[in-house]
């Protein structure tokens, strides 16, 4: 089973960006938890951070023939038809994660364009929403192959 994660923009600032919404958790603290529970579930993981729409959907199209995808596209999930349309053109089984609860923010953040491409969307539960989502993903691909 192998599963990409993607993390969008200004997310590898995590930890100093405004911790009181997204936490004290770094990228990289994040990342450890997801590899060792990654381990745990024997998944194949592959894990990356971008700035650049361009380079995010590059990554979901190298990706196409791998299993599923956890995306937090930051920004972009509010802006990107593009990458909506990556995820859609691919069929990754794909679940959304916010650290913050989006529906509780300004109202701009309260519409996603990946949501509606997404098997789920996990909002407002910190790094567990990465960890709830891997789990989730597991499950499911474990499902379909039985």
């Amino acid at each position: 089973m192998r599963i990409l994660v993607i993390n969008g923009p200004n997310l590898n600032l995590l930890g100093k960006r405004e911790p009181d919404i997204y936490g004290v958790l770094t990228l990289a603290d994040i990342e450890t938890l997801l590899d060792a529970r990654a381990d745990e579930l024997g998944i194949e993981l592959s894990l990356a951070q971008s700035n650049s729409e361009g380079e995010i959907i590059e990554l979901i199209h190298g990706h196409a023939d791998w299993d599923g995808l956890i995306i937090n596209a930051g920004g972009y999930t509010h802006t990107s038809v593009a990458i909506a349309d990556a995820i859609a053109a691919t069929q990754l089984l794909t679940v959304e994660v916010h650290l913050s609860n989006i529906y509780k923010r300004e109202a701009f953040r309260h519409h996603s364009y990946i949501a509606g491409v997404a098997w789920g969307q996990i909002t407002g539960l910190g790094y567990h929403g990465y960890l709830s989502a891997l789990d989730s993903l597991h499950r499911r691909l474990a499902e379909g192959a039985a």
